[in-house]
């Protein structure tokens, strides 16, 4: 096996790894501030306009971390500039 080969590997196993956590990550946050507009929804309901506002700002940074992990895993499996080119 070559260092190439080598590397190779280590690159899919880390886009896999990366992409697997940053998915739960994103997953658990987005639950979370799910269930707590949910319980700011029920406490104060003439708020809504703007719990619901700011739940989709919330909703949207814990987002971009998943594409951010999307694109790093990108980049290790297509553009990795550590691999010779194809």
């Amino acid at each position: 096996m070559s260092e190439h080969t080598i590397l190779a590997l280590v690159s899919i196993v880390t886009a896999g790894l990366t992409m697997a956590l940053g998915a739960i990550g994103a997953a658990l946050g987005e639950s979370r501030i799910g269930a707590a507009s949910m319980d700011a929804l029920a406490r104060q309901p003439d708020e809504a306009g703007v719990i619901t506002r700011n739940q989709f700002v919330a909703l949207a940074m814990v987002e971009s971390t998943a594409i951010f992990c999307l694109v790093i895993a990108l980049v290790l499996l297509f553009a990795n500039p550590l691999l010779p080119a194809r």
